[in-house]
């Protein structure tokens, strides 16, 4: 992933056959100078990851698509969307994919 480390917290916020939504949180201000002077590579503000299980592929959401897929989200916990709902909007994210996943 795009300059996330191990130590930056994680939440799966989705999982299903076909994909995973993460998000991933920003590092505190204290931490992430003290990363960032080690060379460790930082998450700098927090972010999602989209992996479409069926290509293997990943998608990193930050800045403002970030702030866009967390409107999405908002909405989602207002209306309760079917499982095909989900699915069909992360696919739509999932075609900007091309990432391969790479596990370390």
């Amino acid at each position: 992933m795009q300059g996330v480390t191990l130590d930056s917290p994680m939440n799966t916020l989705y999982d299903s056959d076909t994909f995973i939504v993460n998000h991933l949180l920003a590092l505190a201000e204290d931490g992430t100078a003290e990363d960032a002077q080690a060379g460790k590579p930082v998450l700098l503000r927090h972010g999602f990851e989209i992996v479409d299980k069926r290509s293997g592929k990943e998608l990193y959401l930050d800045g403002s698509w970030a702030e866009l897929f967390q409107q999405r989200l908002a909405e989602w916990q207002r209306t309760t969307p079917s499982q095909e709902e989900v699915e069909d909007t992360l696919a739509q994210y999932a075609e900007l994919a091309h990432t391969p996943i790479h596990v370390h």
